[in-house]
């Protein structure tokens, strides 16, 4: 019989629930760019359909990237750290970097990648502000959500971003050199372990569990969709020019063909193919009807809830909450895509 790779791991749950209920720290360093120049802001005004040139100095984003066709090729952080300088936090840095060359054209911009220069260690959960607070010379209590600002931690030099992809109302992550990535882990291991939390070493738990827990994606489930598909159209700035604008308004006119909805299989052991793991996803048909209505993108575990959940991408109104399907033969409900 198939096992649960989740229910039954009790150090993935452990791991899991200490950012839910005290707080859990890993090391986990997305790629940054960092562009510069007098053209910056009207460079990746260009580049993403989101607002940038209006978010202040020590301030974040997120945005997608968008090909000609309206599809969202990327998903990023967009940090501005000065008037003219701003960190693009991705997973896709070399494909970004080919991006922009072939979209420079007449901008006056500069980037270079600037990953191997920094370490982020993220502390997520209720007891975040409480670890984070114990180790800065000065507190960050009133720093804002998608907000950032330099500090320092025991005499090591840091970049503190309040923020994090586990869908937790307290979290922050931590920038400091590579060279003083061990010294900084050597501080803030005892203070989460004093907080009642614990480091959290499975990257099915960060990358996987804890956002679907929240609704977030990860980019493999937003690949070739659009953002009115997957609820991320609400900050478009329709008012200036990106790439993907004339496809994007021909979707918003006529309205997607698709809509990424939110499932449960209560069944514990189940084998349903999801597209995280490679392939095309397991069909979903609705009982009764010949008709394939969606794929199976993600499939995961909800610590929480104690239940199977994922994401279904799937033909607009085809399938509604609360509606009971089978997939592969297993009860499904859908549902809306939150488990918090």
């Amino acid at each position: 019989m198939y096992k649960n790779i989740f229910k039954y791991d009790e150090m993935k749950r452990s791991e899991h629930m200490a950012v839910r209920n005290t707080v859990g720290w890993y090391f986990w360093t997305h790629q940054i760019l960092e562009i510069t120049g007098p053209d910056a802001t009207a460079f990746l005004e260009y580049m993403y359909p989101n607002k940038i040139g209006n978010l202040a100095v020590g301030r974040d984003r997120y945005t997608t990237m968008l090909n000609e066709q309206g599809e969202i090729i990327d998903d990023v952080v967009i940090m501005r750290r000065a008037e003219d300088k701003y960190w693009v936090s991705t997973l896709f840095a070399s494909k970004t970097d080919d991006w922009w060359y072939y979209h420079q054209g007449d901008y006056d911009v500069e980037w270079t990648e600037v990953t191997e220069d920094w370490a982020m260690y993220a502390v997520q959960g209720p007891k975040s502000q409480e670890v984070v607070e114990s180790l800065v010379k000065d507190s960050v209590k009133d720093l804002k959500f998608f907000a950032h600002r330099d500090a320092e931690i025991e005499g090591i030099p840091c970049l503190i971003n309040r923020g994090g992809f586990t869908g937790e109302k307290l979290g922050y992550e931590i920038y400091v050199s590579q060279e003083d990535g061990e010294a900084l882990e050597k501080l803030l291991k005892p203070a989460v372990e004093k907080a009642g939390g614990k480091e959290v070493t499975e990257f099915q738990i960060m990358a996987w569990t804890l956002p679907t827990e929240a609704g977030f994606f990860y980019m493999r489930d937003l690949a070739h969709t659009n953002p009115f598909e997957v609820d991320m159209a609400g900050g478009i700035n329709w008012e200036k020019n990106f790439i993907g604008k004339e496809a994007l308004l021909k979707v918003k006119e006529e309205g997607p063909a698709r809509e990424m909805v939110g499932f449960e299989v209560p069944e514990a052991d189940i084998y349903i193919r999801s597209k995280q793991y490679g392939g095309p996803g397991e069909p979903v048909f609705i009982e009764g009807e010949e008709e394939e209505v969606g794929r199976v993108s993600k499939l995961v575990y909800s610590y929480v809830k104690e239940v199977n959940n994922g994401y279904i991408l799937a033909k607009k109104d085809k399938l509604h909450v609360g509606d009971k399907i089978k997939i592969h033969g297993y009860d499904a409900v859908i549902t809306k895509r939150c488990w918090l």
